[in-house]
Order: structure tokens, then sequence, then C-alpha cells
């Protein structure tokens, strides 16, 4: 399973509240939190936003409230991924129950700009930066945590089961 595409970048403690703002909560519709995705703390993010494009992100990327709408925002905007070098543990977790790849590795969340094109295989972890010609060794997923993304989300993997 592999991720490709073009690189947004953020820095420390990007919180549920600016991925996606508290006042679009009265909506469960991916597709209606993707209009509202990263809107506050990049306006552009939604006009600009290709299907299979990446976040990469410094420290502490999905802090602050529990909230599940956050990954479904940036899965339904149509990210491939989040590279980070630490997510908060409830927006890992969220992450992987709704299907949202992500993955940790300092390095490349160091080493990576944005508008590179990276690529990640998650069945080895590596993570290459196609735009500087540099990989990156990050935690190969689990293969069960493979299939729940594959599934589309830990709802649809036990449903299948």
């Amino acid at each position: 399973m592999k991720a490709n595409g073009h690189v947004f970048k953020y820095g420390d403690n990007v919180d549920t509240d600016v991925i996606i703002p508290a006042r679009y909560l009265n909506s469960s519709d991916p597709k209606e939190l993707a209009t509202h995705c990263m809107e506050d703390i990049d306006k552009e993010f939604v006009n600009k936003v290709q299907k299979g494009d990446i976040i990469v992100a410094d420290k502490n990327f999905g802090c602050g409230s529990s909230r599940e709408h956050a990954p479904i925002a940036i899965k339904a905007a149509g990210v491939s991924c989040v590279i980070a070098e630490t997510f908060a543990r409830i927006f890992y977790r969220n992450a992987i129950n709704i299907g949202l790849p992500i993955i940790e590795c300092p390095e490349a969340a160091a080493g990576i700009e944005a508008g590179d094109e990276v690529e990640v295989d998650f069945d080895s972890g590596v993570i290459t930066n196609k735009t500087k010609g540099t990989s990156f060794q990050g935690q190969p997923f689990p293969e069960f945590m493979q299939r729940i993304i594959k599934a589309e989300g830990l709802v649809n993997y036990i449903n299948a089961k």
C-alpha cells in the first residue's frame, strides 16, 4: 500500500480546532467537514489540496480535543497520509479508526518542505521525497493496521469479518 502526493507543511501543535474548527461540528458529513479542513491555519488548503496529497507536520499533530471529525475532515479532503514528528495519541487512534494513514518520522518531518512530491510505502515504512531524492525510514504499519486502513476504517473492518 502506498501514498503519493504533494506536501502541505505545518509546524508544532496543530490542534483539532484548526484542523476542523468547532463552529463546523454541527455536521458529521465528511464532504461538508472537508470544505472547512485546515481553514483556520491555511485559508487556501481546501482550494489547493488534490486527492492523494500529504500533510507533513512537526510535533504533537492533532492535539486538543478528541474529536473524530479532525481525521475525517483530512481524509475527506483527499489527503492520503499525514506524516509528523509525533502525533497526539487520541488523534493517532482516531485516524486509524477511520482509515486515515499516518506515520511518525522525525527525520521526514524535518527534511520535507511544502510542495515537495512525496511517496510513502506503508509496507516498508519508507518515505521518499521525490523532489529532493531523499528517503527516510518511518515506522511501517503492522499488518492489522493496514487491514483496517484498506477497509476504510475499523467499523468497516469489523463488519467485513
